[in-house]
C-alpha cells in the first residue's frame, strides 16, 4: 500500500496561485480560507468524471472544469510504415453529434430525392418486365456500392489511415497515395472483367429469357462502369472521413439522384413510357442506361472540391512494396470475401424474386410480385439505417480507431453503446410506422404515374414493408456493432459472422419459395431477411462483447498496464473545500472490466420503446383506414398516424423508464420534453 499527495483545487503553496486566484474564479486575488485538511482518499480514475467530482458536490461545493484525460501512448508504427519521430499534438476530435447530424441530413436530402427518381423510374418503366429487367441491371453496381459503403472499404480503409496520420511524419500522404493508387488499379480490373461477362452476370441474378434478357444485358453494359464510379467515390470519401469531414460524402449523392430524374424525366417527357422489354428501343436503352452511369459520375467528382479544402493532393505512387500496404490489403481481402459471400446471398434472393415475378405475372395475380417489390421496399427499409445509424457510426468510426489505437477497447463498446441508445427512440419509431402504415408509405413513395396496377404495385410494396420493418432494429444494432471489429482492425470476424446470416437469409428464401403460394413468395423473402437480421445481431453482439471484454493485445495496450484491484491510499489537502473534515478514506481504485456494450440494457431500452409506441400503432392503423386506399387518402392516413404514434411514445416513454432514449428525439423534433433526471439524485453510481 503506497502513500500518494494529491492537492485540490487550488494549491496554498503554489507560487502561481495568487495569479491564478482561488477556484471557482479564476484569475481574482486570493483569497485564504481554512486552513489546509488532510483527507485519504480515492486516486480518481481518469475515465470517470463523475466519480472524480463526487466529493466536491457532497460538501455542497462545486466541481472543478473536468480536465482533459491523460494522452495515451502513441504506438510505434507498423512494419514498413514511416514512422514521426515528433508527432504533433492530436487536434481535438470533431463532435460525433455535429458530425452525425451533417450526414443525417444530407443522407435525408439524397434519400427523399431517391424516392422521387424511383417514382420517376416506376412511372417510365414501371415494375412489369421493362422494369425488372432495368433493376436488375442497375442493381448490379449498386449492390456492390452499398457494401463499400456500408462498411466494407469504408471501415477497413478509414482506422487504417486515421493510423497512418498519427504515426508518419508526412501525415500519411504517402501511404494514402499508395493505397488509393493500389484500390483504383484493383477497380479498374474489376469493372472490365463484370463488363465482359455481363450475360453470365444476368444469369446469375435473374431468370429471364428471350427479349427480357437481352434488355437486361443491354442494361447491364452501360450500368456496370458504374462500380468504377462508385468505388472511387467511396475511396475518397474515406480520405475525408479520416480528416473529420463527413459532409460532402453524404451530399454529393444528391446529385447523383439530380441526374438521374433529369434523364428519367426527360424520358417521360419525350412521350415515351414502357411496359413490356419489345417496347424499350436501343436509343432508349442508351440514353437510360448511360444516363443513369453519368449520375454516378458526377457524384463522385463532386468530392473533389472538398478534398481540395481539405489539403488532400493525391499523386499515383506504385512503390507498393515494403509500403506497409500488407494489412490493410489483408483486411480488404475479408472485405471482398464478404461482399463476395453476399452477392451470393443477393443472387439467390434475385433469381428466386424474379421467378416469383414471372411466373406471378403469368397467372394473372394482379401487382408485381418480383424483385422490383421487393427492391422497392427494401429501399424504404434502409432509410432509417441510411440516416440515422450509418450517419452516426460512421462519425464515430475515427473516434474508435483512436481508442483501438490507443489501447482502450472498452471505450469503443462505452461508445457503441451510447450511440445505439440515443438512436434507439428513432429507430423503434421508424420499425412501427412502417408495421402500421406499411400500405399508406408505399402509396406515398410509389402511388404515382398513369398504370393501371400502380395501385396493386404499392400494396404488394406495403405488405413487403411491413415484412421488413419488424427486424428494422436488429437490422441496425448490427450494423453499429460490426463497425466495433473493424475500428480495431478486424475485418476477419465479420465475415464469418455475415457467411452465417446471408446464409440463414438465403436458405430461408429458398424454403419461402418453395413452400408459399405464389402470391406471397416474396413476401415469405421479407420475413426470411428479418429472422437472417435477429439472428445476426444476437450472434455479432455475443461475439464482439467477448471480444472487446478480452481487452487489448499486448502490441496496442498502452503501457503501463492498469492492475485489475490498485487498493492505493491518497494524502488530499483540499485547503478550500468548506466543511471539510479529517477524515480517513481508504481508496480502491478498480480497473474497467468488460465490454462496455450493456447488451442487456440495450435489449431492454427497445422493448420499452416498442411497448410505448404499441397504442399509438394500433390507433395510427384505425386512423388510416379511416381516409381510404387512394394517394391522398394515404397521405392524409400516414400524417394522422404517425402524429398518434409520436403522441404514444412521449406520452408513454417516461413511465416506462425510456425517456432518457425518448428526450434526444424529441429535441430534434423541436419538441419540448424534459430530460429525466440521472438515478441517485444526479450521482454517478457503479
Amino acid at each position: 500500500m503506497t502513500m500518494h499527495t494529491a492537492d485540490g483545487p487550488t494549491d496554498p503553496y503554489d507560487p502561481y496561485a495568487q495569479q491564478r486566484g482561488p477556484y471557482p474564479q479564476q484569475g481574482g486575488p486570493y483569497v485564504p480560507h481554512d486552513p489546509p485538511t488532510m483527507q485519504l482518499g480515492r486516486i480518481p480514475d481518469q475515465y470517470d468524471q463523475y466519480d472524480q467530482y463526487e466529493q466536491y458536490e457532497q460538501v455542497g461545493y462545486p466541481p472543478p472544469p473536468p480536465q482533459p484525460p491523460a494522452q495515451a501512448p502513441v504506438p510505434p508504427p507498423r512494419a514498413g510504415e514511416e514512422p514521426d519521430p515528433e508527432p504533433e499534438a492530436a487536434k481535438p476530435a470533431a463532435s460525433t453529434a455535429r458530425n452525425g447530424l451533417i450526414m443525417a441530413l444530407g443522407s435525408l436530402a439524397s434519400r427523399a430525392l431517391g424516392f422521387v427518381r424511383s417514382a420517376v423510374i416506376v412511372a417510365a418503366l414501371t415494375t412489369g418486365p421493362a422494369g425488372e429487367a432495368f433493376n436488375v441491371a442497375n442493381s448490379l453496381p449498386n449492390i456492390v456500392y452499398m457494401m463499400l459503403i456500408g462498411g466494407v472499404l469504408a471501415s477497413v480503409f478509414v482506422p487504417e489511415l486515421v493510423h497512418a496520420m498519427q504515426t508518419h511524419k508526412d501525415g500519411g500522404q504517402a501511404y494514402t497515395d499508395r493505397l488509393l493508387t493500389l484500390c483504383g488499379t484493383i477497380l479498374v480490373v474489376l469493372t472490365l472483367g463484370a463488363w465482359l461477362f455481363a450475360p453470365q452476370i444476368v444469369d446469375m441474378y435473374s431468370n429471364f429469357d428471350g427479349v427480357q434478357h437481352e434488355l437486361a444485358v443491354t442494361f447491364a453494359r452501360y450500368c456496370l462502369p458504374q462500380i468504377f464510379f462508385y468505388g472511387v467515390f467511396t475511396l475518397l470519401g474515406q480520405v475525408l472521413n479520416a480528416r473529420d469531414r463527413f459532409g460532402a460524402m453524404m451530399w454529393t449523392p444528391v446529385l447523383n439522384n439530380v441526374v438521374a430524374i433529369g434523364v428519367f424525366g426527360g424520358y417521360l417527357a419525350m412521350g415515351h413510357h414502357a411496359y413490356q422489354a419489345d417496347e424499350v428501343s436501343s436509343s432508349d436503352a442508351l440514353l437510360l442506361g448511360l444516363g443513369s452511369t453519368m449520375g454516378i459520375v458526377v457524384q463522385a467528382a463532386a468530392l473533389l472540391p472538398s478534398l481540395r479544402s481539405a489539403g488532400f493532393t493525391f499523386r499515383p505512387r506504385f512503390d507498393w512494396r515494403g509500403a506497409g500496404l500488407t494489412r490493410p490489403l489483408r483486411a480488404a481481402g475479408w472485405a471482398l470475401a464478404l461482399v463476395a459471400a453476399t452477392q451470393l446471398s443477393f443472387a439467390v434472393i434475385t433469381s428466386l424474386s424474379t421467378g416469383a415475378g414471372k411466373a406471378a405475372h403469368d397467372a394473372g395475380i394482379p401487382g408485381g410480385r418480383g424483385f422490383s417489390a421487393y427492391n422497392n421496399a427494401y429501399a424504404l427499409f434502409v432509410v432509417p439505417q441510411g440516416v440515422i445509424t450509418v450517419s452516426l457510426v460512421t462519425a464515430l468510426l475515427p473516434s474508435m480507431a483512436r481508442s483501438a489505437t490507443a489501447g482502450d477497447y472498452r471505450k469503443i463498446g462505452e461508445d457503441l453503446s451510447a450511440v445505439l441508445r440515443s438512436s434507439a427512440a428513432m429507430v423503434v419509431t421508424a420499425a412501427v410506422l412502417f408495421f402500421a402504415l406499411g400500405s399508406q408509405i408505399a402509396m406515398a413513395a410509389y402511388g404515382y404515374g398513369s398504370g393501371k396496377t400502380v395501385h396493386d404495385d404499392a400494396m404488394v410494396v406495403g405488405l413487403l414493408l411491413m415484412a421488413f420493418a419488424i427486424g428494422l432494429p436488429a437490422f441496425c444494432a448490427q450494423y453499429g456493432l460490426a463497425r466495433g471489429f473493424y475500428a480495431m482492425g478486424d475485418a476477419r470476424t465479420p465475415f464469418w459472422l455475415t457467411l452465417v446470416s446471408t446464409g440463414v437469409n438465403a436458405a430461408l428464401c429458398w424454403v419461402a419459395y418453395e413452400t408459399l403460394p405464389l402470391q406471397n413468395k416474396v413476401i415469405g423473402m421479407a420475413v426470411a431477411h428479418t429472422a437472417a437480421a435477429v439472428l445476426s445481431v444476437v450472434v455479432t453482439g455475443v461475439a464482439l462483447g467477448r471480444r472487446l471484454a478480452k481487452g487489448a493485445p499486448p502490441a496496442a495496450a498502452p503501457a503501463p498496464a492498469k492492475a485489475d484491484l490498485d487498493s492505493t491510499m491518497v494524502l488530499r489537502t483540499d485547503a478550500f473545500a468548506p466543511g471539510a473534515n479529517a477524515t480517513v478514506d481508504l481508496g480502491v481504485r478498480r480497473a474497467r472490466r468488460g465490454s462496455g456494450l450493456e447488451g442487456f440494457r440495450l435489449v431492454t431500452l427497445h422493448l420499452g420503446l416498442i411497448v410505448a409506441c404499441l397504442p399509438g400503432a394500433f390507433a395510427a392503423h384505425w386512423l388510416a383506414g379511416r381516409f381510404g386506399a387512394s394517394l391522398f387518402g394515404s397521405l392524409a392516413g400516414l400524417a394522422a398516424g404517425s402524429l398518434a404514434v409520436l403522441l404514444s411514445l412521449f406520452v408513454l416513454a417516461r413511465p416506462l423508464g425510456v425517456g432518457a432514449s425518448v428526450a434526444p428525439f424529441a429535441r430534434k423534433l423541436r419538441i419540448p420534453y424534459p430530460t429525466p433526471a440521472p438515478a441517485g439524485g444526479g450521482k454517478h453510481r457503479r
